[in-house]
């Protein structure tokens, strides 16, 4: 079974080399490794490994604490595609996705951010809050009824599971998301997973290029 690990490490050369070490002398295999941010000293890791079927998640966690001044963020269950090169892949499919890049945005920008999620919402023109969804990701959660006081949506946000807005079902399941605009209508892309981590700062900023990019790519005419 896989695994996605966020870990907080000491920023110095050689650290991220000993969590491997610890991680393969545990028989635990790293399928990938995303550097999500660094500064202060410390840099900020998304790990997916694979679990072997004998061995409990705890182990994952007992192994890299063996390893000095390793924090871990958080574990949860992986089931995303293990592809390292999400981004180059969804960046070659935008240019040829015109009319369906909102259902390719869903379709595919979980993976690039080891989300469970990602939605495409239109503000409705009611001013209320309520959206109408252009393209949804299988387990994303119904917005039908839910105000979004973002909404229309006319920057990048970081929107945390302790909101007011968030339903009460979210905010037990501790929904996180973040959302970025996608055109000049307010309409939003919003990625989500449930059981934290939340969301950096940093993939806010990856995920506000990328959205920037499929927008401008969608306009352009067809080739």
């Amino acid at each position: 079974m896989s695994y996605l690990l966020r870990l907080v490490v000491p920023d110095r050369p050689g650290l991220l080399g000993s969590v491997a070490t610890a991680l393969g002398a545990a028989g635990i295999d790293i399928v990938s490794v995303d550097v999500l941010e660094r500064g202060n000293g410390v840099a900020v890791d998304d790990v997916v490994v694979e679990l072997p079927p004998d061995r409990v998640a705890d182990s994952l966690i007992t192994a890299v604490m063996a390893v000095p001044g390793v924090q871990v963020e958080s574990l949860r269950p992986y089931a995303g595609p293990l592809d390292t090169h999400r981004e180059l892949v969804l960046l070659e499919a935008l240019a040829r996705a015109g009319s369906g890049t909102p259902k390719l945005l869903a379709a595919e920008l979980p993976r690039v951010f080891h989300s469970g999620w990602a939605t495409v919402l239109a503000p409705d023109g009611t001013g209320t809050g309520t959206s109408t969804v252009l393209a949804t990701s299988d387990a994303a959660p119904s917005f039908d009824g839910v105000a979004l006081p973002w909404l229309p949506l006319t920057t990048p946000l970081l929107l945390t599971s302790e909101a007011d807005w968030v339903p009460r079902r979210w905010q037990e399941l501790a929904v996180e998301m973040m959302a970025s605009p996608l055109d000049d209508t307010g309409t939003a892309v919003v990625v989500g997973r449930s059981g934290g981590p939340v969301f950096r700062r940093s993939e806010l900023l990856r995920f506000a290029h990328l959205t920037g990019i499929a927008a401008t790519v969608a306009r352009l005419p067809p080739a």
